[in-house]
């Protein structure tokens, strides 16, 4: 991994580009972030920097974590992640990563907690077919269906398709444009879709594939 930052989203809207195309975009506040914490080989067995985003007030942080960042002397953050950087090494704590360490026209993965739907039924889960709303039917028109076979194996099998809680995961999205930065006030906009809600707190890095 080359880069990386912690961002929250803000919400869609749209921008033209060069051709006059309208463009889906996802606004993001990408730090700035702290380097909190540093990894070595010498001492971890690997590189790393642990980056925190967004201030906190003292009276919210548990003993230890405020230990943890006034050993680094830095200013409490509320968030804390962990990326393995390629120029860990070159890093220290205290250094400030901001939104600028991306371009315009490169390709990014985002992790985020996509929002919570609760509990649902397999087609609003799964997207099942509904059966027949005639009489005869039964009172079973968005019910699971058959659970398969009643004699060998007598079980429902694993990774069936069935109701339960949807949403409220983690998910990342990969190979995402960056469309425009704005390093002033540190935004990101990436095109298309991005997990969670608005205020979401996600996690940018360049993309793997």
């Amino acid at each position: 991994m080359k880069k990386g930052i912690i961002g929250k989203k803000i919400g869609m809207t749209q921008i033209f580009d060069e051709k006059g195309n309208v463009v889906p975009v996802t606004v993001i506040s990408a730090g700035p972030c702290v380097v909190v914490q540093k990894k070595t080989k010498e001492k971890d067995g690997y590189s790393a920097v642990q980056l925190g985003f967004s201030d906190i007030p003292e009276r919210k942080l548990s003993k230890p974590a405020k230990g943890r960042f006034t050993k680094a002397n830095v200013a409490f953050k509320k968030y804390l992640k962990e990326f393995r950087l390629e120029n860990a090494d070159d890093m220290n704590v205290g250094d400030i990563v901001t939104a600028d360490v991306f371009a315009a026209g490169e390709k990014v993965d985002i992790t985020g907690i996509t929002k919570g739907r609760g509990f649902s039924g397999v087609i609003k889960r799964w997207g099942a077919h509904r059966l027949r709303m005639s009489h005869g039917t039964g009172p079973v028109h968005r019910q699971v269906g058959s659970m398969g076979a009643n004699s060998d194996p007598s079980r429902v099998m694993k990774n069936k398709k069935m109701a339960g809680q949807y949403g409220n995961e983690k998910v990342t999205m990969l190979n995402l444009d960056i469309v425009k930065i704005d390093a002033d006030k540190n935004l990101i906009a990436v095109k298309g879709a991005v997990p969670g809600s608005r205020g979401g707190i996600v996690y940018i890095r360049n993309t793997v594939k």
